[in-house]
């Protein structure tokens, strides 16, 4: 199925990195959002599941293996064309993650990684909800939620 036009949502995986109080972005080399800063991730493979798929995808666009540490979100993003059809439609899944040691370099579909503090976000231009998605992350590694109780 071709991922313009579709006749179905795409699932995709983002995954939020955090090291050092920084998260890691990469600049997208292809549509959508080519050339703009956004969170490493992308299509859930067949057979894959959804841990496996950002792990991979953290991999493949960072060089970086994680530790997947919760869900943020999910999150709908369906771009229209002028004449209104829907263009790209994801159903995005994104999750929380730490980065094991290494140095995050682009891969894949990244053309650039970087880390960035969370005050220099706002002049980067991030889709609103990918802002959103951050704040969330980082609010979840600073105040997790506390541990079920044992019956």
């Amino acid at each position: 199925m071709p991922r313009s036009y579709p006749d179905r949502p795409y699932v995709g995986v983002g995954i939020v990195i955090w090291r050092d109080g920084r998260v890691l972005l990469i600049r997208r080399g292809k549509e959508p959002g080519r050339g703009t800063w956004s969170l490493p991730g992308g299509a859930q493979e067949l057979g894959e599941t959804v841990a496996q798929a950002a792990h991979r995808e953290a991999r493949e666009e960072t060089g970086l293996d994680v530790r997947l540490r919760g869900l943020v979100d999910v999150v709908d993003s369906v771009r229209r064309d002028p004449e209104g059809r829907v263009r790209f439609h994801y159903t995005l899944i994104d999750l929380v993650a730490t980065a094991a040691s290494g140095e995050a370099h682009p891969g894949g579909d990244a053309e650039a990684v970087a880390w960035f503090a969370p005050e220099d976000l706002d002049g980067l231009g991030l889709w609103s909800e990918t802002l959103r998605v951050i704040r969330l992350s980082r609010k979840m590694l600073r105040d997790p939620a506390p541990a079920p109780r044992k019956p």
